[in-house]
């Protein structure tokens, strides 16, 4: 079983031992279709609308895994925020996921999480989440980080995901 947890207290790259890895970590990013996040008022589809926007702008991964431990990683997520003209709050809830595949896409597991943007009478805002802990068991050694991928986005709405 593959575990995600959220928010952890500490950095995995701030515990890890000096062994060298069996191999290298699972590449990781945003799924491009769910990358971006456009809340509409209800009023159409027009710049006046716009509620919220968000962006995932940057994933990194940092992982461990040596003989034939599991692999433990921990990811950083840079969200970017932003107020329409169409909102009439000073914050908002945004919903995202992260899921560790197989190469071949298929999921392992798939964790939602919830990022609130708090604007504070700005219209941009922006933060980084951590996820803490993604365990990753291996059969054996041979099992390489590159056999998985860890991806992440935003939880839209069918019409999110039309637009």
């Amino acid at each position: 079983a593959v575990i995600l947890t959220g928010c952890g207290a500490g950095k995995i790259a701030d515990s890890f031992d000096t062994r060298q890895n069996a191999g290298p970590c699972p590449p990781v990013g945003a799924l491009y279709d769910s990358s971006r996040y456009v809340e509409f008022d209800g009023g159409g589809e027009l710049y006046s609308n716009i509620e919220f926007t968000g962006e995932i702008i940057d994933v990194r991964l940092f992982c461990r895994y040596v003989e034939d431990n599991p692999l433990e990683a921990e990811v950083e997520i840079d969200f970017a925020f932003g107020k329409g003209p169409a909102a009439d709050s000073s914050a908002h809830t945004y919903p995202y996921y992260v899921a560790v595949t197989r190469r071949n896409g298929k999921v392992l597991a798939k964790k939602y999480f919830n990022t609130e943007g708090n604007f504070r009478g700005q219209n941009l805002t922006g933060k980084t989440e951590v996820i803490g802990t993604i365990e990753i068991p291996r059969v054996d050694e041979s099992i390489s980080g590159t056999n998985f991928e860890v991806v992440v986005g935003f939880e839209l709405t069918q019409e999110q995901l039309e637009f």
